[in-house]
């Protein structure tokens, strides 16, 4: 065979791995609204700049007649490319080959590139299509998932891990995305649970749509389990790349830098009067987060998932940075067991990857309730507390409005190293809100006036002294809990004057094996 022949050949056998599945399943791939695995990556990489490994890689499967049909790359395509210029190591499941079924090699094909984005120090993209296990090849492939889920708890705070749930992912695999630092849906095409309909309705006698069980709608409102849920796949990648942007390739680095040209100084006016006279009137913190950041532009994370805290990154002055703010339009924005782990998870993650905390607080406690006691506020509460104590990196907390009991400890307070605490004029901080602290401090005395009339007025008079002494940011910076009070359309400018002194910071937390978060 000539060298001319030899290349001809090796064009062919690229022409057949390409191709997956074949023609009829790439084009049913497309009819249910899908992308291909190698399509997925074309989109996703910088043009040109993808390498893959294992191409013509066949399984070794003999039971059941599958050593009777093989196709190359074997149900997913691995390998590295650029985002942004900025090297990432990827795989895609491809459905048109046995389902995307995991089999052995197609285990060792994912573990090789996760094992090399460790050696290097760069991100892990995966994109996820697939039935599931190989049930062919048995135990094997239940150990090609073991393998997996050590190499994503090893990478876990060392490189950004991203899932990318683009079809069907259900059983064992479920854990691998859940291992990893976000997880992201495609509305409509995507789905994940650990047993499926029909084993609900054995098991328990429910009946349920597998979109009802595990969809992307279910999983970024109800569960939480889903970061991001998107229309499409193109818009789910365009997102992918955005998120990408604002994180380091491993826990060594520093965030990426983006200039910008917003003004550091640029006065937002209308901050001024945002925060409403009547302490019980909700507004908008997407309106003081947008107000303040670079150039407007916020990515949040877990959108529709525990409304009462909101969490994402921006930019300030082109630092990557990650945000935590209370939502007062949702639950007043009481910390509830939900927005506890939500709030505790982003936090941690940001922690471990060197991008500074922008906290702006207005929490007037933890949502009460039998129902939040039995399902362990009090250790999903700790959770939250315990990442901002945690945490090492650059944080500057800006309380806005109330900041009410052990909520306002948690929230990034200077008791837990904060570095930068600001507050707004219209800051409140204290143990409880004046009516409460009214009924508590003075309960004999209201119930010894018979009188309602003259018992009311008693309450606005004592509330009103309350709220006098701790509806406003002064006693706390006299004791030095606050750094400085400022002008809220001042905050920009203040938050990005502390971010630049913060960073070079230094601070390690005593050695340990690992610690023993309250889970």
């Amino acid at each position: 065979m000539t060298m001319q022949e030899k290349i001809n050949e090796l064009l062919e056998k690229r022409k057949e791995a390409r191709l997956g599945g074949g023609e009829k399943r790439i084009e049913k791939q497309h009819t249910q609204g899908k992308f291909t695995a190698r399509e997925r990556l074309l989109m996703f990489l910088d043009e040109g700049s993808f390498e893959e490994f294992d191409m013509f890689v066949t399984h070794h499967c003999t039971n059941f007649g599958l050593e009777k049909e093989k196709y190359y790359s074997d149900g997913v395509v691995t390998g590295y490319g650029t985002v942004a210029g900025r090297l990432v190591y990827v795989f895609s499941q491809d459905f048109t080959v046995f389902g995307g079924s995991l089999s052995e090699t197609v285990s060792k094909k994912i573990c090789k590139i996760m094992d090399q984005a460790m050696k290097v120090g760069a991100p892990v993209v995966g994109f996820n299509d697939s039935g599931g296990a190989r049930i062919q090849e048995g135990v094997n492939s239940l150990s090609g998932y073991g393998e997996i889920f050590q190499r994503n708890i090893m990478a876990s705070g060392v490189i950004p891990q991203i899932s990318v749930i683009f079809g069907p992912c259900a059983g064992g695999a479920v854990y691998s995305p859940a291992l990893t630092d976000f997880i992201m849906m495609a509305k409509n095409t995507s789905y994940m649970f650990v047993t499926g309909p029909k084993v609900v309705k054995t098991v328990t006698n429910e009946d349920i749509t597998v979109e009802d069980l595990g969809g992307a709608s279910i999983h970024s409102t109800k569960s939480g389990v889903a970061h991001f849920a998107v229309d499409n796949e193109e818009e789910g990648i365009i997102m992918l790349r955005e998120l990408m942007s604002y994180l380091p390739s491993n826990n060594m680095e520093e965030p990426p830098y983006m200039a910008t040209s917003d003004p550091i100084n640029r006065l937002e006016d209308e901050l001024n009067q945002i925060i409403p006279d009547n302490p019980n009137k909700p507004y908008d913190i997407k309106a003081v987060i947008t107000g303040i950041v670079d150039d407007g532009k916020f990515l949040e994370v877990q959108p529709n998932y525990a409304s009462n805290i909101i969490v994402g990154f921006a930019r300030f002055n082109g630092m990557s940075v990650g945000i935590v703010a209370n939502q007062p339009k949702y639950l007043a924005g009481c910390l509830d067991i939900n927005a506890s782990r939500k709030g505790a998870r982003f936090v941690r993650f940001c922690d471990a990857f060197n991008i500074p905390l922008v906290t702006l607080e207005d929490v007037p406690g933890f949502l009460p309730g039998s129902g939040q006691e039995y399902g362990g506020i009090i250790l999903h509460g700790a959770k939250l507390l315990y990442a901002y104590g945690e945490a090492t990196v650059p944080k500057v907390t800006v309380i806005l409005r109330k900041a009410y009991g052990g909520a306002y400890i948690v929230m990034s307070s200077k008791h837990l190293r904060g570095d930068v605490n600001y507050a707004w004029p219209t800051a409140e901080i204290a143990v409880m809100g004046g009516k409460g602290a009214v009924e508590v401090l003075l309960g004999k005395e209201i119930k010894a006036i018979e009188d309602p009339v003259k018992q009311a007025e008693f309450i606005a008079e004592k509330e009103s002294n309350y709220r006098n002494v701790f509806a406003n940011p002064y006693v706390a910076a006299h004791d030095s809990y606050i750094d400085d009070v400022i002008e809220p359309r001042n905050t920009r400018f203040r938050v990005i004057r502390a971010l630049e002194s913060l960073k070079n910071k230094r601070l390690e937390n005593p050695a340990k094996k690992h610690d023993n978060l309250p889970l």
